[in-house]
């Protein structure tokens, strides 16, 4: 096998586990709640946004940083970080431990995935580029959506193995990372924003935390509305700060290039959505329809293998019809998937009339929006924003997924109006189509130039 394609293995697994971790817990919440003395969901939804929340905030700064101190010193700190991380939530004797052990997993996380990318562009060819990215891009997609099975199968030999069994996969590829990456640095990229990320993290947070709240705490108690109130301020600070700050966690000039900007506002919406799917499905097929978590995981399977028939064959249908076109069309799949179980759904009839037709729909729909749409977001960049363009497109990804989690609670309420969750998720696929047919015509920018070969690029530590 070529070094090329071995490189593209050896990052691809990195990038798996980092995305299988944002939703693979969601497969494991009866049994993380039962084994913490019964844990409410609004308790558990931190399991979920404490990670991707830090891992959203971190992209861009800790791509930075790895440009200055070298990418595969980053892949290879951020991959260890990562396994100890999965190995503390396997041991974590408390929930707030579990918590904390997520924010380790995802500071690893943030330091792997853009540091991936930049170590594999260079390898290949630029008529081979867009292939390599499509494969990137469409692992971590199928990795979010093969969580809620695979979860299923692992949390049956017990929860903390949805954690543990990063260790040996993840130490394996730091294995064959060290001996196959060459490194490479930018030393005239600038420090990081450090102050803005603390602002994005805890303007992000304290949404979440309003939103988790407010069913328990009222939406007209204090503590609601200062919650919601702190963050609208602090994402106003943010934005600011991205404005006068020399290397900002978001580039203000990036957001003028249409396809870019609409790219993430159709990924933020879109991941709204996905990630409430996934925590709805869960909490229904084991709340309502009374199965075992093994059951759930697995009825769930056949919306990730849809999604996973699709990605190559959207990739190809992007180029042809165009992103926005193919990712329009998802958006409006993943809808109907959402709307069908609102019309058909119930515990009184089997899985294959009700609950099937909409995790096929939903499935498809996946594998028809995230390549297109990572496809979109990257392809009018110019070459010397392509990495940092990437980072801020990952991290709506993540913010969406928060956000997704935490307005389901919120609608969803208490006593569940699963009805309600579910035109929930209708409603912002929808938005995902508009906005991803919003993206334009897409004109390809230049490919980024290659990095300097290994020859002459600095020796690795």
């Amino acid at each position: 096998m070529e070094r090329r394609w071995n490189v593209l293995a050896v990052v691809s697994i990195a990038v798996f586990m980092a995305g299988l971790d944002l939703f693979i817990v969601n497969i494991a919440f009866p049994a993380i709640s039962a084994d913490f003395d019964g844990a409410s969901t609004a308790a558990l939804t931190w399991v979920l946004n404490a990670y991707a929340i830090v891992f959203a905030a971190l992209l861009v700064p800790a791509g930075r940083f790895a440009d200055r101190v070298g990418r595969r010193r980053g892949f290879l700190a951020g991959g260890a970080l990562f396994v100890a991380g999965s190995a503390l939530c396997g041991a974590a004797p408390t929930l707030e431990v579990l918590i904390g052990a997520r924010v380790v997993q995802a500071a690893g996380a943030a330091l792997l995935l853009p540091t991936s990318l930049a170590l594999l562009l260079p390898e290949f060819p630029p008529h081979l580029r867009s292939v390599a990215i499509a494969i990137w891009s469409a692992v971590g997609g199928l990795a979010a959506a093969f969580g809620p099975p695979l979860g299923g199968v692992l949390v049956e030999a017990g929860w903390r193995w949805v954690f543990f069994v990063n260790v040996p996969i993840g130490a394996a590829a730091l294995v064959a990372a060290a001996r196959l990456l060459h490194e490479s640095r930018d030393r005239t990229q600038a420090v990081p924003d450090l102050a803005g990320t603390a602002l994005l993290a805890g303007s992000v947070g304290l949404l979440a935390l309003g939103l988790v709240q407010a069913p328990e705490w009222g939406w007209g108690d204090p503590a609601t509305i200062a919650a919601l109130a702190a963050a609208v301020a602090g994402t106003g600070l943010f934005w600011v700060r991205c404005s006068r700050h020399a290397a900002p966690v978001v580039d203000l000039s990036m957001l003028r290039v249409r396809s870019f900007a609409m790219a993430g506002v159709a990924s933020l919406a879109f991941n709204a959505a996905f990630g409430a799917m996934l925590l709805s499905s869960v909490l229904y097929l084991t709340q309502v329809w009374g199965e075992s978590i093994l059951v759930a995981g697995l009825a769930l399977t056949p919306g990730p293998l849809t999604a996973a028939l699709l990605a190559v064959p959207a990739g190809r249908l992007a180029v042809k019809l165009g992103p926005r076109n193919v990712a329009a069309a998802g958006g409006v799949l993943f809808a109907a998937g959402s709307l069908w179980w609102i019309w058909r759904a119930s515990p009184d009839a089997g899985y294959a009339a009700t609950l099937l037709p909409g995790m096929l729909l939903t499935g498809a729909g996946v594998g028809l929006t995230f390549a297109p749409l990572a496809s979109a977001a990257t392809a009018e960049l110019p070459p010397a924003r392509f990495a940092t363009g990437v980072g801020v497109y990952t991290m709506t990804r993540q913010i969406g997924a928060v956000l997704g989690v935490a307005l389901l609670v919120a609608v969803v309420g208490a006593p569940i109006d699963w009805d309600a969750g579910w035109a929930f998720m209708a409603a912002t696929a929808l938005v995902a189509a508009l906005a991803a047919r919003a993206i334009g015509p897409v004109q390809h920018a230049a490919a980024p130039a290659a990095a300097p070969a290994p020859a002459t690029s600095a020796a690795a530590p």
